[in-house]
């Protein structure tokens, strides 16, 4: 793949200026679309986008664009793709297929027109329509019409990106890891001050903060610091010494350390020892302080950067205890030394003096995140 292709990170809806921000850091000149960040890259910059964003789903390839209206259209198109760039006979693949105010709008029928000029270009064994998150040893083709003009992707990131590898002990309703770390980084966390998490289930931020602050990328997110199984190590054009290479640069630049305290607390002895037990995969248990402490009477140190993710949905309590919890936020927002940054329903009240960064889903719930400096 030394060529440069139109490519594209998919983000959670409200998180594409952040991920496309994370872009510009690694060099890459993205700009923001619906739904994630557009660039066009080499193999570099698609083996480095995989590696290191913390708050992409996963990283598409664009195979190329084409209007369709017959069935026709469509199958002339679907075989002059490149497919032998991105596939292999002994890989089956998986077709994801979304049809949008188009003439050909019957997801079955255009997977099966895929299915087809695969067989007929490749000679690829087997490919599964309707797939959402297909395993490691598939290859996925996201196929998006809209208005008649189909546009065909080649996966190369595998499973989503957030599945870190490191998440393996969970408490009720888990944070994604992705969404963890675009609430660290709009929060405006400096990693030489304490980072506190009063409310940390699982310990997803506490664990995400690490890695920021050891500068981990969250490919390496493994205590044994060894990659994932990504999906263009199995592409026929891999360069396995250019990775290599960006690997090795990553590791180089992992801290010892971190610079400053990660607290992290929750009154559920459970959701204690998934934490720490993520953390131990994640190999960043050394620098997260645990303990067992009730939010409602916890005192967040003077200058600490307060990231948390209060109960709601099916974490939610009685209303009684959420609305201590909401009076809780209120007390720490107006009379402590502290940020505050919190992801809540959008059907609570504004915390006094914060301001919605941004605005997203979490758990099938429509939230806002809001931070007060």
């Amino acid at each position: 793949m030394s060529r440069s292709d139109p490519l594209f990170a998919v983000t959670a809806p409200g998180l594409e200026r952040i991920t496309a921000d994370e872009l510009r850091t690694l060099g890459i000149a993205a700009v923001t679309e619906p739904g994630g960040a557009a660039w066009t890259g080499d193999a570099a910059s698609v083996y480095r986008a995989n590696l290191h964003l913390r708050t992409a789903t996963r990283i598409l390839v664009r195979m190329g664009e084409f209007r369709a209206r017959t069935f026709f259209e469509l199958e002339r198109h679907a075989r002059r793709l490149p497919w032998s760039r991105f596939l292999t006979p002994d890989r089956a693949v998986a077709l994801r297929v979304t049809c949008h105010k188009s003439r050909l709008h019957h997801q079955g029928a255009v997977a099966q027109r895929f299915v087809e000029a695969v067989d007929h270009v490749t000679g690829t064994t087997a490919a599964i329509a309707a797939v959402d998150d297909p395993s490691e040893s598939v290859q996925l083709v996201v196929v998006r019409f809209v208005r008649d003009v189909c546009t065909v992707s080649s996966d190369a990131s595998g499973s989503p990106l957030y599945q870190r590898g490191y998440r393996q002990a969970l408490a009720r309703a888990p944070l994604r890891e992705t969404l963890a770390a675009a609430m660290i980084h709009a929060s405006g966390w400096d990693p030489r001050a304490p980072l506190f998490d009063p409310l940390c289930g699982s310990g997803t931020i506490a664990i995400e903060a690490a890695l920021i602050a050891r500068r981990i990328p969250p490919g390496l997110a493994r205590d044994s610091r060894e990659p994932r199984d990504f999906a263009f190590l199995h592409w026929p054009g891999h360069d396995e010494r250019l990775w290599r290479r960006i690997v090795e640069d990553a590791r180089a630049s992992v801290r010892d350390s971190a610079a400053a305290r990660i607290l992290a607390s929750d009154r559920q002895g459970g959701a204690l020892r998934a934490a720490r037990a993520n953390a131990d995969r994640a190999g960043v248990s050394g620098d997260i302080e645990f303990d067992r402490r009730d939010f409602l009477t916890v005192q967040p140190p003077d200058g600490s950067c307060i990231v948390t993710n209060p109960p709601y949905g099916r974490r939610a309590g009685r209303p009684a205890e959420i609305r201590a919890i909401q009076e809780r936020f209120e007390q720490i927002a107006t009379s402590s030394q502290c940020v505050l940054a919190a992801l809540v329903p959008e059907s609570w009240p504004p915390l006094p003096g914060a301001q919605a960064v941004f605005h997203t889903r979490n758990g099938g719930l429509a939230v806002r995140f809001e931070v007060r400096s």
